[in-house]
């Protein structure tokens, strides 16, 4: 397609806005331009037209530079290209004045506009003027969306120790599952508990795919708040709400040319999984807002813990939704049943703190180690992961032993479950408020096997709230 060809497409979907206090003038311009561009809109300064660029974007506006009938010394046009650069600085603003007001003009190029046209103006030249600013405008935008793509890139930071380690049977189906899965186009479902890996999975897989040298962008949904669920998964134009103070691309559009990492999608809501379904469809967003899609080119890779049984319900997930999003399914086993990994974990992060914070590197004693893996890990290898970190800090001698890990506690053949069976006969139990909570939050992980949102309504918490307790205690 030649570049003319290309162009002349350009103008097709174009919004072009005409302000002028000349009737005949407006209808002059939308009679030249309506057979180039998509879209033109009239204006007259005082019609509503501050209110109106609070909301609404053009490629290219056509400005006269007198308003205000008499008045020669472009004061107006002055002001509203102020104005215009200020609500939309990719723009193309195209000054509109008589022969004697060239000189006005050519300042009012130096103050941020793009061109200008006399008038009476050529038809072909105010054509080939609007082509030109449509380009300028569009290049504009293309370079501001790299700008806020890489800046929402920045907030998916990587993750410590980002390498899946384990050889359990369970673990190498795990790995089988990944290698062909990868280098296809194929949306994956990871299941599993919470802390069991699955962003790292999620990240193996896009390391794997042909997508490699595109971004990876994780976004978990259960820690967004509900509100803010459609600016950050689908963007936003600016004025779109109290706060939208400039346009943001959202994850979908930074994950363009990558993998998009939907973890924790068993949370989003039913409304929302609806929009979700057509994104992926069309390959396209709309952003909250606007009223143009956006073409997007996603590989999405979701994640849950929440069981495969309650997301065949329709009343908590759509069908056509998880038929879309797991063409291939992979679940992850809690550290719990794969044991003979706990000790390849474990000299994993130890290697990994021991050069984070330029100490030693330690070794396991053999008690230590046996007490590793004896415990149920009810946070999985994020819990192990912890508890590993706050030893390296706080350990004092050369060797782990059971005493570096006091948050490790594993009950004894017929102790009670309850949390008073800890102290000896005929001892209180210490008033220890920490141990107490952390040792309710574990087993309420545990009786919900790894469901956050099960466990935070058991704990009468909000799922934030678990968030934080959790980091707190290493869980």
């Amino acid at each position: 397609m030649s570049d003319t060809n290309a162009l002349n497409n350009a103008l097709n979907d174009a919004r072009i806005l005409v302000i002028d206090d000349d009737p005949d003038i407006l209808t002059a311009a939308r009679l030249v331009l309506r057979r180039h561009v998509g879209t033109i809109d009239i204006a007259r300064a005082a019609e509503g037209l501050a209110d109106r660029l609070k909301t609404e974007r053009w490629d290219v506006v056509l400005l006269d530079m007198n308003l205000t009938q008499g008045k020669t010394d472009g004061a107006d046009g002055f002001a509203w290209l102020e104005r215009l650069r200020a609500a939309d600085p990719a723009a193309s603003v195209v000054l509109m004045t008589a022969f004697g007001g060239v000189a006005v003009a050519v300042e009012a190029m130096k103050r941020g506009a793009s061109d200008f046209v006399l008038k009476p103006w050529a038809n072909e030249r105010l054509v080939a003027t609007v082509m030109a600013g449509v380009s300028l405008a569009r290049s504009r935008r293309e370079a501001d969306d790299l700008r806020l793509r890489h800046q929402a890139l920045s907030a998916t930071p990587a993750v410590d120790g980002a390498t899946i380690v384990g050889a359990a049977p369970a673990m190498r189906r795990v790995f089988e599952v990944i290698g062909r899965a990868a280098p296809t186009n194929a949306n994956v479902l990871v299941l599993g508990e919470s802390g069991t890996g699955k962003e790292l999975v999620a990240r193996e897989i896009h390391r794997l795919s042909a997508r490699a040298n595109g971004p990876f962008v994780s976004i978990d949904l259960g820690a967004v708040s509900e509100n803010l669920f459609e600016s950050e998964l689908f963007g936003h134009r600016k004025g779109a709400f109290t706060d939208a103070r400039d346009d943001r691309p959202g994850r979908i559009v930074a994950a363009s040319g990558g993998t998009l990492f939907l973890d924790e999608i068993g949370n989003l809501p039913l409304y929302l999984q609806r929009k979700l379904l057509t994104v992926l469809e069309r390959q396209e967003v709309v952003p909250v807002g606007g009223d143009r899609p956006v073409s997007v080119d996603i590989r999405v890779v979701s994640a849950t813990n929440v069981p495969t049984a309650e997301l065949q319900r329709e009343q908590v997930f759509r069908q056509d939704l998880l038929y879309r999003i797991n063409t291939v399914e992979l679940t992850l086993s809690p550290l719990r049943d794969r044991r003979e990994d706990i000790a390849a974990l474990a000299e994993h992060f130890i290697a990994i703190y021991a050069r984070k914070y330029n100490v030693a590197r330690r070794r396991l004693s053999g008690e230590a180690l046996a007490l590793l893996e004896s415990y149920r890990w009810p946070g999985n290898v994020r819990e192990l992961k912890h508890a590993i970190e706050r030893a390296t800090i706080l350990a004092a001698g050369d060797r782990f032993e059971p005493g570096d890990f006091p948050a490790v506690t594993v009950p004894t053949a017929g102790a009670a479950a309850s949390p008073a069976a800890a102290a000896s006969p005929g001892e209180a139990e210490p008033y220890d408020l920490d141990a107490i909570e952390r040792r309710t939050i574990a087993r309420a992980l545990a009786d919900h096997t790894g469901n956050i949102s099960r466990a935070a309504s058991a704990l009468g918490l909000t799922r934030a709230a678990l968030y934080r307790r959790m980091e707190k205690h290493g869980l």
